[in-house]
């Protein structure tokens, strides 16, 4: 089975770091991993959207 280089050298660095695991943890929970929204934020969220125009560039 196939392997990149680049595989083969994260596989190995994980392994010589594994406190990099709890960083890269850490960094997933900052960008992606979203505490789920309040009945009262969903409710002002979606009042104070302002919709967009079709085409943005064009000029009425």
């Amino acid at each position: 089975m196939y392997e990149s280089e680049h595989t083969r050298f994260m596989r190995d660095w994980l392994a010589a770091h594994p406190e990099e695991a709890a960083v890269q943890k850490s960094g997933r929970a900052l960008w992606w991993d979203k505490t789920p929204r309040t009945p009262d934020e969903q409710r002002r969220l979606r009042e104070s959207h302002v919709p967009q125009p079709g085409y943005y560039y064009y000029q009425y």
